[in-house]
């Protein structure tokens, strides 16, 4: 399908995502109808814009598109199902939450979803957020979203840097792994949380181990007994 063939299509709507590469949080799709007649300036792949553009146009999306529409898989679903599948299930339930039924969806990548509640045409763009502005809309919100969840999961848990790093696989992040080991928004199923949580778990049974050999050789109270 061409640019203009799906512009003619008033009910386009676009699909993307963002947090697929993370080891923590969730992966978060987002689905967009712009309207036809009101064009929001400054729309780009959301990769290419400064935070504060796309926080900027993230609230113009939401005001002036068509219909829109935001849902995500947690990391219990990503481990259960794997990324791809997690992220297909976001997808389809972005476009399942869209208030205006489209006549034709643009998924950026190379697949499109298929669990559906009322499946739709749809059709893989590869590059697409930087092909059509309803896929770029996509993406902001998707982008957005997600970093506000990470910054909000960081004033919980500042040890770990989400507000910074967003739960991608930095060199701080990793540090922080290895000293704090992984917690329950960690993605378990990809291997730098894997080993880290290994590790955790091997040095919280030695720990275990040495407290245990330390409580055979005291006394009831609590003198160690000579050796």
């Amino acid at each position: 399908m061409t640019n203009l063939e799906a512009q003619r299509l008033i009910h386009t709507a676009g699909v993307d995502e963002a947090g697929r590469g993370p080891l923590a949080g969730p992966v978060v799709a987002a689905a967009v109808i712009l309207s036809p007649t009101d064009v929001i300036e400054g729309i780009d792949d959301s990769k290419k814009l400064t935070a504060k553009t796309r926080e900027q146009l993230a609230v113009e999306i939401k005001a002036r598109a068509l219909c829109w529409s935001i849902a995500s898989s947690d990391p219990e679903e990503i481990d259960r199902l794997n990324i791809l599948h997690a992220t297909m299930a976001a997808m389809s339930r972005a476009l399942d939450g869209l208030g205006v039924r489209p006549q034709h969806a643009l998924i950026d990548g190379n697949r499109c979803p298929d669990s559906l509640v009322k499946p739709l045409p749809m059709t893989a763009v590869v590059g697409g957020d930087r092909l059509h502005a309803c896929i770029s809309a996509a993406s902001i919100l998707a982008k957005v979203h997600r970093d506000q969840q990470m910054i909000e999961l960081d004033t919980h848990f500042p040890q770990y840097g989400f507000a910074k790093h967003k739960g991608y696989p930095t060199a701080q992040h990793r540090q922080a792994l290895a000293q704090h080991g992984p917690i329950s928004h960690h993605r378990n199923s990809f291997r730098p949380v894997r080993e880290a949580r290994d590790r955790a778990e091997q040095q919280a049974a030695s720990l275990a181990a040495d407290e245990a050999r330390e409580l055979a050789h005291s006394d009831p109270v609590g003198r160690l007994r000579p050796q």
